[in-house]
């Protein structure tokens, strides 16, 4: 569905029914799809330029939507290694026939599902992608806004964070109902499709993802994504309203 949103064609009957039950209530929907997008490519810019970072954890990839996380990183360090994490084979699939790593680095794809953190981290092939004695970028961008809070979202990212040598980084965003009201009526669009969401204020957000885990926010912090670092060649920003997804790049101590 996200690539739906973002303009792309590598979707599916389901995923434009989903988008198309939300934006009837939610209109802004694919303009915070493509800010949350544009979130996600410059702090992973940012991680490869200016943080040193080689190696990307993406839970949660979903269909690829060029430019993708190892385009960005490889653009900037060839080398870099990503390992990208979903739950769907159809994704997958989409991933290894659409997702080519330079030949300097590497790109590894696992069917797996976020609520199984020691699977994914202890998984061969995450290991043999990455190297955890390396820091790393753990990347959970738009996924935790799918997890209610009865399946313990806090525990899945502590088990992820627990896992990451000094030095690594947490990227996170997640979707937020305190600048547009009708954002919690359009989730029963994915309510109707068998997809729960949870949407969560800015302080329940950095509550969850970044409070006591050993990681220091870099500025300006917990953002709406559209104002986290934005580039002067970027379009201006859409309201607040339009965007309604906070995000946030914490590095953890060590």
């Amino acid at each position: 569905m996200y690539d739906y949103l973002l303009g792309g064609k590598d979707n599916f009957a389901t995923d434009r029914s989903a988008a198309n039950k939300i934006e009837e209530a939610f209109p802004a929907i694919r303009t915070g799809a493509q800010e949350n997008r544009r979130f996600l490519l410059r702090g992973v810019r940012y991680l490869a330029a200016e943080a040193g970072i080689r190696q990307f954890l993406d839970i949660g990839t979903g269909i690829p939507t060029s430019p993708n996380v190892h385009e960005a990183a490889q653009g900037i360090t060839p080398e870099a290694r990503i390992a990208y994490v979903d739950n769907d084979p159809i994704v997958l699939a989409h991933a290894r026939a659409l997702m080519v790593s330079d030949p300097r680095g590497n790109v590894g794809y696992l069917d797996a599902d976020i609520r199984a953190p020691e699977a994914i981290v202890g998984s061969d092939l995450v290991r043999k992608v990455l190297d955890f004695d390396e820091p790393i970028a753990l990347i959970l961008s738009a996924i935790l806004h799918f997890i209610p809070d009865e399946e313990r979202p806090a525990e899945i990212v502590r088990t992820f964070v627990e896992a990451l040598p000094p030095g690594s980084y947490v990227l996170a965003s997640h979707v937020t109902p305190e600048h547009e009201p009708r954002l919690r009526p359009a989730s029963a669009g994915y309510r109707d499709d068998g997809v729960r969401t949870r949407p969560r204020t800015a302080a329940e957000f950095e509550r969850l993802v970044f409070a006591g885990r050993g990681l220091e926010l870099v500025p300006p912090g917990v953002v709406l994504v559209s104002r986290w670092r934005r580039d002067p060649d970027e379009p201006p920003a859409p309201s607040p309203a339009e965007v309604s997804a906070y995000g946030g790049l914490a590095k953890l101590a060590g």
